[in-house]
């Protein structure tokens, strides 16, 4: 089974969302290289496909895909900073969690935005690690 880090990026109720030229809209993340954490390779990832760096990253839970075990980070960035599509990335925006279930995406993608969703009413600075240890033992 492939290993990948995927990152929520949520700011005023909507989530950060990339998509490849001619390519379904997905989470940021990627695969996890030979000797890299999750944890770092989300880091990478984030920043490598959007330009964004996180603040904080938090650890929430793991999902099941079709042949893909995502570990799924929530990232903190910093509220001005904007997002660019940079690297294989062609395009990044933010979408409300309704309108993801609308868009051309894998099934992955619409199964952690709902699960993450589903659990959180808002997310507030400071109420991450209650979000963290609510997620945690959530099985997708």
């Amino acid at each position: 089974m492939k290993e990948r880090a995927t990152v929520l990026c949520v700011r005023d109720s909507r989530i950060l969302l990339v998509a490849r030229l001619r390519s379904r809209w997905a989470l940021p993340g990627g695969r996890i290289r030979r000797g890299e954490t999750p944890r770092e390779a989300a880091l990478r990832e984030l920043e490598e496909e959007t330009t964004l760096t996180a603040t904080e990253l938090t650890y929430l839970f793991q999902f099941n895909g079709f042949n893909t075990l995502h570990y799924v980070f929530f990232a903190e960035v910093a509220y001005q900073s904007i997002a660019q599509p940079s690297n294989e990335i062609a395009k990044c925006k933010w979408f409300a969690p309704v309108k993801v279930g609308t868009l051309f995406t894998s099934v992955p993608t619409r199964g952690i935005v709902e699960l993450f969703f589903r659990h959180v009413a808002a997310v507030e600075h400071g109420g991450l690690r209650r979000i963290s240890e609510q997620l945690v033992d959530v099985a997708p």
